[in-house]
């Protein structure tokens, strides 16, 4: 949404709703040698800063089990910048994200902090 000077102006209601998301980059593990991540995930924004994640993805093209379950919460600024944090229902290591809201709330770019991948999400419903 833009306000009447031109500028974006974005809260958590900006997304809400159902995004699906292709996740592509690198892993790099303590230790060993990098990782190609490529993956999808469907993800639910509530509009009040909540989030619910399924995902699936392959490391070095050898995929994991089904589909991993996540919870998580959301910020997103008045610039349409933002922040994610997913936990995951197996145990999986907590992931923080940076994000970017555009195409009026219909499109997400994010990054994963501490590691080479980025996703884009596209609102589904």
């Amino acid at each position: 949404r833009l306000t009447d000077n031109g500028i974006a102006r974005c809260s958590n209601r900006t997304l809400k709703g159902d995004y699906a998301f292709g996740v592509d980059g690198q892993i790099f593990p303590p230790g060993g040698p990098a990782l190609v991540l490529r993956g999808i995930a469907m993800t639910t924004f509530d509009g009040r800063g909540g989030l619910t994640q399924d995902d699936h993805g392959t490391l070095n093209g050898v995929p994991r089990p089904g589909w991993r379950p996540a919870v998580g919460s959301y910020e997103v600024n008045p610039d349409c910048t933002g922040t994610m944090q997913l936990i995951f229902s197996d145990g999986s290591p907590m992931l923080n994200l940076h994000m970017v809201v555009f195409d009026r709330g219909r499109q997400v770019r994010n990054v994963l902090d501490g590691n080479a991948t980025g996703a884009l999400g596209v609102k589904v419903h």
